[in-house]
């Protein structure tokens, strides 16, 4: 089974909880600093539905602290 790898930057995280208020399943906010907290790593890729919502997500951080790829691919923010 493919899996897809969810990363989240908590240190450019500005607690803004859109993430969490969209995908739960995939994310929660610290309760200390309210910064990104990654629940599931990894997810099946064969879940459109979800990569569908992970992309959505990922593009509504305002800060672009969220990413995710094929495990074994580099994410979009590496060069």
């Amino acid at each position: 089974m493919r899996r897809v790898r969810v990363d989240a930057d908590r240190e450019l995280c500005i607690a803004s909880g859109h993430c969490a208020r969209l995908l739960p399943e995939l994310f929660e906010q610290s309760e200390d600093s309210g910064a990104v907290v990654v629940v599931h790593a990894q997810v099946d890729s064969a879940d459109a539905a979800l990569r569908t919502r992970l992309a959505e997500v990922r593009e509504s951080c305002p800060v672009a602290a969220i990413d995710f790829a094929e495990v074994g691919e580099k994410r979009r923010t590496e060069a």
